[in-house]
């Protein structure tokens, strides 16, 4: 595990981006994961203004994303596909029939999955995937549990996650209480992986996931045993290691 430190939140999107766009330079037809969240905004903006520089071309590129909220449109402003799209699909010269997110209108859980688990494997699994952290630990929406999930499957959000997710709805009742997401297992097959952290409030999951014990309880630890995984983080993310 490879771990950059950047100064602070701006100088780690431009870090984080360079990485990704280097993904891109190298293998124009690479599959890229990708990530919603605040934290992968300015990275995507990054991307964007590299795009707008004729420096970066997302013709060839194929992206899969990690999650979707069940039960929400792709219209629906918060939805996973509305953000994607918002922030970076429709700003860049990316096919839109190559990107791909679970199908969060699908009613049918097993369907759903089963679907996005073929789309995956029909793309031969992402070159670089992209990833944040969660308070709690959970990569894309791998909540802390009693075992890692190796494929796509349907998750009941736990409560600390539908609260963190409350500031971007009307109210909590409106908050999606299940999601689609991308298995650990999958993850742990990119052949890459990139987590971008900021702010203090994540200093101590930083020090659990990448320096404390391997355990489902924290998701994110899993990515110890990845062979090329880059961290960008800010110092106030890295605040309590050394």
């Amino acid at each position: 595990m490879k771990i950059i430190r950047a100064k602070d939140y701006n100088d780690m999107s431009r870090k984080a981006a360079n990485i990704i766009s280097a993904q891109v330079i190298m293998k124009p037809d690479c599959v890229l994961g990708l990530a919603t969240g605040s934290t992968p905004i300015g990275a995507y903006a990054e991307l964007v203004s590299q795009y707008e520089r004729g420096d970066l071309d997302f013709s060839q590129v194929t992206t899969i994303n990690l999650d979707e909220y069940k039960g929400l449109t792709k219209e629906n402003d918060q939805s996973y596909f509305y953000f994607m799209n918002e922030h970076l699909f429709s700003k860049v010269n990316v096919n839109k029939e190559r990107t791909f997110l679970p199908d969060g209108t699908e009613p049918d859980s097993a369907k759903a999955c089963g679907d996005y688990n073929q789309i995956i494997a029909d793309v031969g699994g992402a070159d670089l995937q992209l990833l944040g952290l969660g308070h709690n630990g959970h990569i894309g929406f791998n909540e802390p549990a009693d075992s890692f999930a190796p494929k796509t499957h349907c998750v009941d959000l736990t409560e600390s996650t539908i609260k963190a997710n409350q500031r971007f709805f009307a109210s909590i009742d409106e908050v999606p209480k299940q999601a689609y997401t991308m298995g650990v297992g999958t993850i742990m097959k990119a052949k890459r992986i990139l987590v971008v952290v900021s702010g203090a409030d994540k200093a101590q999951i930083v020090k659990d996931a990448f320096f404390g014990p391997i355990t489902p309880r924290v998701p994110a630890s899993v990515l110890q045993l990845h062979r090329n995984v880059t961290v960008v983080a800010d110092e106030a993310a890295l605040s309590l290691v050394k």
